[in-house]
């Protein structure tokens, strides 16, 4: 169990290849388990598959795994026998004690065709006894066919097989006569009624022959039909208590199956359903259909819940990543997070500035608040974080330069800084979400003095649609002319407004930059 997958598919027919596929085109890890007894392994060739007319089933299954495994599907071998749900999804056991963990379920298993116990039926399975005039009557057509009644459905298959031959014979064997509307609708299809039961199914070099009733009396036929029960392969999910349910058709039950929806969609959340487990009739390419409805249903599942995870972790860390804490943990986690040197944008607008009071708002490790200091300036650095004014004092001290720069800790959305005292406030990549941002800003920009600059820098918005980022918060992100928009005209001159392209890590970055003096 060292991986949970994000689906695991219980049978690996038709419908769960297909899902299986669908899953893992969409990035997702599929397990599918497969005990190797798919319904139509009697049969020689699959019919009314678009583009794969007349393929043997172990063929096109040996297909399908090759396809779902070009995208990183697995197959296992074995028999999922139970599964019960987790915190996190299902863990399935296999017969052989193995057991494995999925977020969710798809089973496939399909049914099992419960025929009459009539000696030879069964050994003919799938050759010359057929019950689907779809996936078998082209290859009988023309031959001399009994269709052996097995309830009320047999006189509707007697009339699909007629369309497929003219010599049908229907054979009561022990049900119900004909009432008489049936009798005269068989009588104008030219359809034999035989009433004696059938004793055997005559074999003779591996074709039928004929079919031998009660007393002996023997009817050559070529082929036989019959309509058997379709009873679901339902164990596993009756181990999550999804019970089979009667499924009728035109009014008659014709077997038992898993009731879901039509995504295959059961009532356990969690686990879907598709191909013959749930839909008795289905044939290969239904099944495959309904593998693929169901493989996209769960996919989107997956998504929804992942969205809701992802909403839920967003909102945690825009409440928390810019705190005290979050800070302190990413400056424990390293001896340096910043590259000791000084932002560029603070280098070029300040270089020319004739040297006063600074505030370097956030200063971290103190490149910025040495940088102006170098320059004579006098400098309050301010930052949340312990380990980072530690690490900036002892720079201050090895350049010379502590008597020049005074650290504080403090968090200025509740201590802001004195009005009117700082010649040069600066803030870089200082991102908060939007009321709590624009309230910091409006309080730095109260702390210029006359004539003062306040100099502000942040990530530019548009680089979170140039590639894929960790760090994605839009509510964070301003553009200089929406923080030029919060300054009062008659006491400040917006000096630059600007997009200002600079060298990243992988490749150009912009930097949304505000310079504006208060007016004397």
């Amino acid at each position: 169990m060292e991986q949970t997958y994000d689906v695991v598919v219980i049978g690996g027919g038709a419908a769960g290849l297909s899902g299986a596929v669908t899953l893992a085109r969409s990035r997702r890890s599929v397990l599918v388990i497969d005990r190797g007894d798919p319904r139509n392994a009697p049969a020689g060739h699959v019919h009314n598959l678009l583009g794969r007319e007349g393929v043997p089933p172990a063929e096109l299954y040996k297909a399908g795994r090759a396809e779902l495994a070009e995208y990183g599907g697995e197959v296992r071998e074995g028999t999922a026998e139970r599964a019960e749900r987790t915190a996190d999804g299902f863990l399935v056991t296999l017969a052989d004690g193995a057991r494995v963990l999925g977020r969710r379920l798809l089973v496939t298993t399909g049914l099992v065709d419960e025929l009459p116990a009539i000696p030879g039926l069964a050994r003919r399975w799938g050759a010359d006894v057929a019950h689907c005039p779809y996936c078998h009557g082209w290859e009988l057509r023309g031959k001399r066919i009994g269709v052996l009644a097995a309830g009320p459905l047999s006189l509707h298959q007697a009339q699909l097989w007629r369309q497929l031959s003219d010599d049908v014979v229907y054979l009561l064997n022990g049900t119900p006569e004909p009432d008489p509307e049936q009798a005269e609708l068989l009588a104008a299809r030219r359809i034999p009624v035989v009433r004696e039961p059938v004793e055997a199914v005559e074999i003779d070099d591996d074709r039928i022959t004929g079919v031998r009733l009660a007393g002996g009396r023997v009817i050559g036929l070529e082929a036989v039909a019959v309509g058997p029960r379709f009873v679901a392969r339902s164990a596993l999910l009756e181990s999550l208590g999804l019970e089979p349910v009667p499924m009728e058709m035109n009014g008659h039950e014709v077997g038992l199956r898993i009731a879901a929806e039509e995504t295959g969609a059961t009532a356990v959340p969690g686990v879907w359903v598709a191909g013959n487990v749930t839909n008795l009739g289905a044939t290969v390419a239904v099944a495959a259909a309904a593998g693929q409805t169901a493989g996209a249903m769960i996919n989107m599942d997956l998504i929804a819940g992942e969205s809701r995870d992802a909403v839920t972790e967003y909102r945690r860390q825009q409440a928390t990543i810019f705190e005290a804490d979050a800070w302190e943990e990413r400056y424990r986690a390293k001896p340096a997070i910043w590259s000791g040197r000084p932002n560029a944008q603070l280098v070029a607008e300040a270089a020319g500035l004739p040297a006063g009071r600074a505030l370097d708002v956030g200063c971290g490790e103190g490149a910025d608040a040495l940088w102006l200091a170098e320059r004579g300036w006098t400098v309050t650095g301010v930052d949340i974080a312990a380990e980072a004014l530690s690490r900036a004092a002892g720079h201050a001290a090895a350049a010379g330069l502590a008597d020049r720069i005074t650290f504080t800790r403090a968090d200025l959305r509740s201590e802001p800084p004195a009005e009117r005292s700082y010649d040069l406030v600066s803030a870089h990549f200082m991102h908060l979400p939007g009321a709590a941002r624009r309230e910091l800003y409006a309080r730095l920009a109260a702390a210029v003095t006359a004539g003062g600059t306040l100099l502000i820098a942040g990530h530019h918005p548009d680089d979170l649609a140039t590639a894929a980022r960790p760090m994605h918060f839009p509510d964070m992100m301003f553009t200089a002319e929406e923080l030029a928009a919060g300054l009062d005209p008659a006491e400040w001159d917006v000096l630059t407004t600007e997009k200002r392209p600079r060298p990243g890590q992988d490749g150009v970055i912009h930097d949304a930059v505000l310079v504006a003096r208060r007016k004397k």
